[in-house]
């Protein structure tokens, strides 16, 4: 099995359950406050140990109670920490974070550590980065380090994928860099200017990105289910695992992490890409970022009941 590195953020999620979003101006209760390990990176990297991949951590962390909690969720998900800088007079990343009562989230990000890594700070973990074949990159770390990273690592012939999220624009020359470029509807269309409210406008987008220079693209759509093409012209449309939505929190990271695990241990792309949507499927149903991820056992169960 080939190896992943996540390169990304780390951050500690303040998470408010509330029964409707507020509208501007107002001021309402939470039913309830948690405090769960996150971050976009750190999603990813334990959705691929859980998947079953081996994976480490690249990022920064602040040297406080926050970051202690987080590098300890990740070594007990199986996810190698040593590539994980601790900075002083800088706090861990923070994601403030309201759930409705319908499972729909909106999020504020305070970057902290995540805002201040940098090309040193890659060179420095990059000992970490020789074994691993898989490159997971997010939009969560300074766009002059992410496009660091792919400039060294797509010339050393690593497989990169980017999930260009929170939604941002890229300079064009970046997309012949990424081998996958996993994204959702809304992050389709900020980056094409397409809309993707149907199959058809998701098939342009698609069709721009991969002239743009990406060999493939996984276009996740919810609960409508997933879209993929490739620079040689194939697609496959494949319907979402029906379940009873609680919290859509990270499941977009667990469809990423469990892809990536799943085709570093060599399956087919159309399992792959199930077994990623199951486990994504699965995410949802519980609360919270890595507390809803599952382990692989649990997907495998889940797709042995859904006969897939």
């Amino acid at each position: 099995m080939r190896s992943i590195a996540v390169i990304g953020s780390l951050n500690m999620d303040i998470v408010n359950r509330v029964e409707k979003a507020p509208l501007p101006g107002q001021t309402i209760k939470a039913i309830e406050t948690s405090y769960i390990p996150g971050g976009k990176g750190a999603n990813q990297a334990v959705a691929a140990a859980r998947a079953g991949a081996k994976a480490e951590m690249i990022g920064a962390v602040g040297m406080d109670a926050y970051g202690e909690i987080l590098l300890e969720n990740l070594r007990s998900s199986g996810v190698g920490t040593d590539g994980v800088l601790v900075k002083q007079d800088i706090s861990t990343g923070l994601a403030f974070i309201t759930v409705d009562g319908v499972g729909e989230n909106s999020i504020i990000i305070s970057p902290g550590a995540n805002g201040v890594l940098d090309a040193k700070d890659i060179d420095k973990a990059e000992k970490f980065l020789d074994e691993p074949d898989l490159i997971i990159l997010q939009n969560e770390i300074p766009y002059p380090t992410l496009a660091y990273v792919l400039e060294s690592f797509a010339a050393k012939g690593k497989y990169i994928i980017y999930n260009p999220a929170p939604a941002l624009v890229p300079p064009e020359n970046i997309y012949h860099m990424v081998n996958l470029l996993i994204l959702n509807e809304t992050e389709a269309a900020v980056l094409t200017g397409v809309k993707t409210e149907s199959i058809e406008e998701v098939h342009s987008a698609g069709k721009i990105l991969v002239e743009k220079g990406c060999r493939e693209i996984i276009v996740t759509l919810g609960a409508k289910g997933l879209f993929y093409m490739s620079s040689e012209g194939s697609t496959m449309y494949l319907q979402a695992f029906k379940v009873n939505v609680q919290d859509t929190t990270a499941a977009g990271d667990t469809f990423v992490g469990a892809y990536a695990a799943a085709i570093a241990e060599g399956k087919p792309l159309q399992e792959a890409l199930r077994f990623a949507s199951a486990a994504s499927a699965l995410a949802v149903t519980s609360k919270g970022a890595q507390t809803s991820i599952p382990e692989r056992a649990d997907v495998d169960i889940f797709l042995a009941e859904e006969g897939r």
